[in-house]
């Protein structure tokens, strides 16, 4: 058997992986961010919980994208399937900007999540397979950071825009940086000699999936799905309905926004710190601490009195927890699968992170319509106790897994399951 190639690492390629990741965030961020404006829009005539429903169409594309993608990256190539998913939420931002009522609406967000789907779960694939194997944890972050960093430029733009425009331009400027990095992409060499990619060839598509749903790794499997559904469930409901929980509680729109911009900066400047400690002590127990901070955040929101510092600090362990922990999440399941099966194990964790952000705005509209910003943070502090106990079984797993320790296909070809 010939040595695989050696690892190194393509820093070019890691960074257009961010810059998509950070308009695939505004893209998807924006929409909490105008929520209020969407329910006093007389035009579009939706409510509270309507509009938690269309906030959740996104993530319904999201979900089809994610777990389609890697299946067609196999036949037409990543580079493709990057320019197609790009073009495809690029479209859907223009329609939303462009709708007239509240189906417009739905069609509109699902179209952005099919592209932002396939987007995501290729990026992050690209951009793993572009690294080292001792800096899993710090690449995955580099390129999820895109998501909330996303979401802190639309907080910023909104604050502007919003009083002085309304909420149409938001998704317009989505539109166009979308169709500004597609040029960025078509140009971009995406190397295809790294250790994953010459392993991704070796094994058939039914290999890889027998590697994830057979065996130890159908047990994984659910206990990822299960983390990454809690986890997004409370982590994407926020993302929508933060600045209208903070409405509620009394504060004024600007504060909220403001508010809503602690949330994903905290997201973006805590990833990277818990990726340095992930590297060095591993991601599945990191993700345990990242995790508690969430419920930390929850629960403070709960039982200690309304003020503005305290909310500040809530909202900031919120943002730690979310994003670090989904992240975490991703980077253990790119390590603890077999190296053939890198990209179907993503877009298993991808996809089921979207079926929890479909889920997440949906009950955040059902629970501030029954119970205001105590019914939301009440939700999600459940789902954020459900994510806890999950990480901690996937950190128990990991300490037991090894990548060789999973069953290979048989028939499957003998390649490494682990980079050198």
């Amino acid at each position: 058997m010939s040595a695989p190639p050696t690892p190194r690492a393509h820093p070019a390629v890691i960074a257009l992986c961010m810059v998509i990741t950070v308009i695939e965030g505004f893209n998807l961020i924006v929409f909490g961010s105008v929520v209020p404006l969407l329910v006093a829009d007389a035009g579009l005539g939706i409510s509270d919980q309507q509009i938690g429903l269309i906030g959740g169409f996104v993530y319904i594309g999201a979900i089809l994208g994610a777990l389609l993608a890697p299946a067609l990256a196999e036949r037409v190539g990543r580079k493709r399937v990057l320019l197609l998913a790009i073009t495809v939420f690029a479209a859907g931002a223009l329609l939303t900007g462009s709708s007239t009522s509240g189906g417009m609406l739905a069609v509109a967000r699902f179209l952005t999540g099919f592209g932002v789907g396939g987007a995501l779960t290729t990026a992050m694939t690209v951009a793993r397979n572009s690294a080292p194997p001792q800096r899993g944890s710090l690449v995955v972050t580099i390129t999820m950071a895109g998501i909330p960093l996303g979401g802190v430029v639309a907080a910023l733009l909104a604050i502007p825009v919003l009083p002085a425009f309304g909420w149409r331009p938001m998704f317009f400027v989505g539109a166009g940086l979308a169709l500004a990095i597609v040029v960025a992409v078509a140009v971009m060499t995406i190397p295809t000699d790294t250790p994953q990619e010459v392993a991704n060839r070796a094994w058939s598509g039914r290999d890889k999936l027998r590697a994830l749903f057979a065996g130890r790794g159908a047990v994984v499997a659910v206990v990822i799905a299960v983390c990454a559904v809690a986890n997004m469930v409370a982590w994407q409901g926020l993302n929508v309905w933060a600045a209208q929980a903070m409405v509620d509680l009394g504060f004024p729109l600007t504060t909220a926004l403001l508010l809503t911009f602690v949330l994903t900066a905290a997201a973006v400047l805590g990833s990277f710190a818990t990726a340095s400690a992930a590297d060095r002590r591993g991601s599945a127990v990191v993700s345990v601490v990242t995790s508690a901070c969430t419920l930390a955040g929850l629960v403070a929101l709960l039982l200690l009195p309304v003020s503005l510092p305290g909310v500040v600090v809530a909202v900031a362990l919120m943002g730690i927890g979310g994003h670090s922990t989904m992240n975490l999440v991703h980077t253990t399941t790119s390590d603890i699968y077999p190296l053939p099966a890198r990209a179907a194990a993503l877009g298993w964790s991808n996809g089921t992170s979207f079926i929890g952000a479909f889920l997440g705005p949906a009950l955040g509209g059902a629970a501030i319509a029954a119970g205001g910003a105590r019914g939301v943070f009440s939700t999600f502090a459940v789902a954020a106790a459900v994510c806890l106990v999950a990480v901690v079984a996937l950190w128990a797993a990991d300490r037991r897994a090894t990548a060789g320790s999973f069953r290979v296909p048989a028939g499957a070809a003998d390649v490494p399951l682990v980079p050198a």
